[in-house]
């Protein structure tokens, strides 16, 4: 399944669909705070389901696991949230740097460091994906990370509400949608809907968008692990859509000297507009 790995891209097909293109060591300008990224990200029937780069927001880019706040440091990119001063650019925008792959079949773990601007390693990150449940018209990605705490002191994760700014809580596993999923329906488990979830806890949470120029639409179906402690919603249909399970939404997370932090998420990406019938069946029938 794995058809492309060389210096900058890994790449996941099935069939004649590439699912995603993983780009490693991407060229990315310092202040968008380059680090890995999938995108483009594709259905079974060969329509994309991220977005790369949007004016609106430079450094979003695809899927990424990133940080907006790591003691002061911004591994988010572009501007850092400063309590009662709002959003200003600060010479703290991190890098995270691919190391090494490990292969096997359709999964592969990848080693990486996070530096701040400063040359500082702060934060050594194993990460691992997998694709599995391919089905008719889905698919399934399994994501999990471990970061560890390589400073001498602690590491405190935030977030910009963890700053000071409501209801703005994003960091961590973080989906952008295409321009053309705004104002798309956000469907949650235990009756959830919309962007009322925003900063509230759920076991699973949708996202269905419309594409342009095909008339087809797909659902994003992201699925948060039991063991992930705090789990707080972040999600917007307007402005953009957007979807990130933040781990330090409302709270910091502190990490001890050599301590690590581990998660796990699932994604998957479908063919049409899955009904909440549809959502709660498929979570029962793929328990993890």
């Amino acid at each position: 399944m794995i058809t492309r790995q060389d210096d900058e891209v890994l790449a996941v097909s099935v069939g004649d669909v590439e699912l995603f293109r993983y780009v490693h060591r991407p060229s990315t300008p310092a202040f968008e705070g380059p680090k890995p990224y999938l995108h483009p990200v594709r259905t079974l029937a060969g329509d994309v389901v991220t977005a790369f780069r949007p004016h609106d927001h430079r450094w979003h880019k695809g899927v990424q696991m990133t940080a907006t706040d790591v003691s002061g440091e911004n591994f988010w990119g572009g501007v850092t949230y400063v309590r009662d001063q709002g959003y200003v650019v600060l010479p703290n925008v991190g890098t995270m740097r691919h190391e090494d792959f490990e292969v096997d079949g359709a999964r592969f773990t990848e080693r990486l460091s996070w530096f701040t601007e400063a040359g500082e390693r702060w934060v050594g990150e194993t990460r691992s994906f997998s694709v599995h449940d391919v089905e008719d018209d889905s698919w399934t990605l399994e994501f999990a990370t471990t970061l560890t705490n390589l400073r001498l002191e602690p590491l405190v994760f935030g977030s910009p509400t963890t700053n000071g700014r409501e209801l703005a809580g994003y960091t961590g596993f973080f989906w952008r949608g295409p321009r053309s999923f705004t104002d798309g329906q956000v469907v949650a488990a235990d009756g959830g809907v919309g962007q009322e979830m925003m900063g509230e806890t759920a076991r699973w949470l949708a996202f269905i968008g419309r594409h342009d120029e095909v008339d087809r639409s797909s659902t994003l179906l992201f699925l948060d692990h039991p063991d992930n402690k705090g789990t707080h919603w972040f999600v917007r249909s307007t402005p953009f859509a957007a979807v990130n399970p933040s781990f330090a939404f409302h709270d910091t997370v502190e990490l001890a000297p050599g301590d690590a932090l581990n998660l796990r998420y699932r994604l998957v990406v479908a063919d049409g507009e899955w009904d909440r019938a549809r959502l709660e069946s498929y979570v029962e029938e793929h328990p993890w």
